[in-house]
């Protein structure tokens, strides 16, 4: 029988590739985006009274990378999720034909 792909991957992942995921699953969430874009506003008002620059500055380091990209990996996660349900729907009927090819297989035999 074929092994589910999804299984395979998880019992190859080392103890960093686990604390990767785990941080991952933390700063991905729509919760994190929202502490993030509060730290950032605290930021804000100073950033306004310093001018041209470090508006571009605050807006480039501060509100991109803190909380537009933790919303995108809250995106990129639920497309993972989708993927792995699709694959996992693949590995099933994948089975289930293996199993009835076995069958027709056994009739074909024993004729």
């Amino acid at each position: 029988m074929a092994e589910n792909a999804n299984d395979k991957h998880e019992d190859s992942l080392t103890a960093l590739d686990r604390a990767a995921l785990f941080i991952t699953k933390i700063v991905g969430t729509m919760w994190c985006a929202i502490a993030f874009t509060i730290l950032a506003l605290i930021s804000l008002p100073e950033a306004i009274h310093g001018g041209v620059a470090t508006m571009v500055a605050w807006t480039a380091q501060t509100f991109i990378q803190l909380v537009l990209l933790s919303i995108i990996m809250v995106g990129q996660n639920l497309d993972s999720r989708h993927s792995e349900k699709r694959a996992d729907a693949m590995y099933d009927l994948t089975v289930k034909t293996e199993e009835l090819l076995e069958k027709v297989d056994q009739i074909l035999e024993s004729k």
